[in-house]
């Protein structure tokens, strides 16, 4: 993964990994910096980061009905 912010590569590829803390400590930085210069980024990583807030209000339950 390369972030070269806002020209070239994404990060996008990464997002869900840096949202549930599953980088590397190299990677979480190349991605956090990247997420300061690439508004395109950084609005995906908030669908990302929503998504898995969202996903923590499931219940087992919820997913058996």
């Amino acid at each position: 993964m390369t972030a070269d912010h806002g020209e070239g590569a994404h990060v996008r590829q990464s997002l869900g990994a840096y949202v549930l803390d599953a980088l590397t400590a190299d990677e979480t930085r190349m991605v956090s910096r990247h997420l300061q210069f690439c508004d395109r980024c950084a609005a995906d990583y908030m669908e990302v980061a929503e998504a898995v807030s969202l996903l923590a209000l499931i219940t087992v339950e919820d997913l058996l009905e």
